[in-house]
């Protein structure tokens, strides 16, 4: 009778060791090889070389000369109106 009662926990405890050796192994073996998966020949990026790859991955240049000086042009325009409208309000106030 006793070692009826005493089963179910000795099968618990020998699957819940089981599931810790797993888990065990599967530590070690990961902290072995993740130095060998980081390549530290690397430089760390920073948040602007991120930004520029994707500037540079969805931005085409513009090849036609004329296109480009047109739009030099309007950006420096679209800038300089700003610059005059922000003077604008600060002499209303």
């Amino acid at each position: 009778m006793i070692l009826a009662d005493i089963q179910p926990f000795v099968i618990l405890l020998i699957v819940i060791g089981a599931f810790a050796l797993i888990a065990i192994v599967a530590y070690v073996i990961y902290r072995l090889l993740r130095p060998k998966f980081k390549d530290e020949s690397k430089e760390q990026k920073t948040e602007q070389d991120y930004a520029q790859e994707e500037l540079d991955r969805i931005l085409q240049p513009v090849e036609d000369e004329h296109l480009a000086k047109e739009i030099s042009d309007y950006c420096q325009n679209d800038d300089e109106e700003e610059i005059e409208n922000n003077a604008d309000k600060k002499e209303d106030k």
